[in-house]
């Protein structure tokens, strides 16, 4: 009886190592289950937005507990994105604040989209797409920088993440000419060059004339106005107006933007979206991206005319 029992003992000691040793194997099971199932998703972004798919990975690992949380599995947010201006579904957590709103997706995928959005779209972001697409420590400590996080430790812990199941695998996955044009370099001004005998080619010598969207422009003076500058080149007061959308003449502002020549119907390709900063108005939107305004309230139709956009909004800067 007693060796019966010492075996039994014996018995279930083993069965408890056991069960300790298949729990952590359970854990990290499920983790590499996860990053199998959607690195694709986040290589795709890769190729669409130029964010490292390692980057990607690790912030939808950590934010959404390799899909544990209730928001990867009832909403299909794995980034944690809040509401702000999102006219979708959504649903309340407790987080920094009690009962706060968060985004719902229909798709996993779509959080994945959004997510890369909300990178790209966004002024305080826009310097990280100038880092090698492989720097992942550099995105990761550069996200911590912009205030993607409150955490002191977030550049590390994604950093952790990367090294610890090598997701920087998939960086390398996507081959340099994938990648797209940055939204810093979309934006970029490009000189005009006249031949001589053109009838700008003298101004020219006297005045830059650049170009966005593939559309002229000059940089306006202080003491400069609309029709100034029609006269300048050659142009009709209603044609300068008509490409600035404007209705009357204005004294202009230092460095404001005056075109030349028409807008275009939409923005420069890699240039389909833009995030309202505060105070923006959706005419300066317009001269920023040479887009017509006509066409911009054509893409956003929840804008009424003469009404701005909120502060966060996402404006279409080209055909959905």
């Amino acid at each position: 009886m007693k060796a019966l029992c010492i075996s039994i003992c014996c018995l279930l000691v083993m069965t408890g190592f056991i069960a300790d040793a298949r729990q952590p194997q359970a854990q990290s099971d499920y983790r590499t289950a996860y990053i199998l199932k959607y690195k694709d998703a986040a290589i795709a972004q890769m190729v669409s937005s130029g964010i490292p798919a390692s980057i990607t990975l690790a912030q939808a690992c950590l934010e959404s507990g390799f899909g544990t949380s209730r928001l990867a599995k009832e909403g299909n947010n794995h980034f944690g994105i809040k509401c702000h201006d999102y006219t979708g579904k959504k649903m309340y957590v407790d987080d920094d604040n009690k009962n706060d709103c968060f985004r719902v997706y229909d798709r996993v995928e779509d959080s994945f989209q959004d997510h890369s959005d909300f990178l790209r779209y966004r002024s305080r972001y826009a310097f990280l797409f100038d880092l090698d697409p492989t720097d992942y420590k550099g995105w990761a400590y550069g996200l911590k920088a912009a205030g993607y996080a409150t955490d002191p430790s977030y550049a590390t812990r994604l950093i952790d993440l990367i090294e610890r199941y090598n997701l920087q695998q998939y960086d390398t996955a996507v081959s340099q000419d994938e990648l797209p044009v940055t939204p810093v370099e979309a934006k970029m001004p490009a000189q005009v060059e006249l031949k001589e005998g053109s009838p700008l080619y003298k101004i020219s010598l006297q005045r830059e004339i650049l170009k966005q969207n593939n559309v002229m422009y000059v940089v306006a003076n202080d003491y400069e106005t609309l029709y100034s500058i029609a006269r300048e080149f050659n142009l009709f007061k209603w044609e300068i107006l008509r490409f600035n959308d404007e209705k009357r003449d204005r004294m202009l502002q230092d460095g404001e933007t005056v075109y030349i020549e028409a807008k275009k119907k939409q923005a420069a390709r890699y240039l389909d979206k833009h995030v309202v900063e505060e105070g923006e108005t959706l005419h300066a939107i317009s001269q920023q991206y040479a887009v017509k305004m006509k066409y911009l309230y054509k893409y956003n139709p929840d804008i009424p005319k003469g009404a701005e956009p909120a502060p966060g909004s996402i404006i279409n800067l080209r055909k959905p």
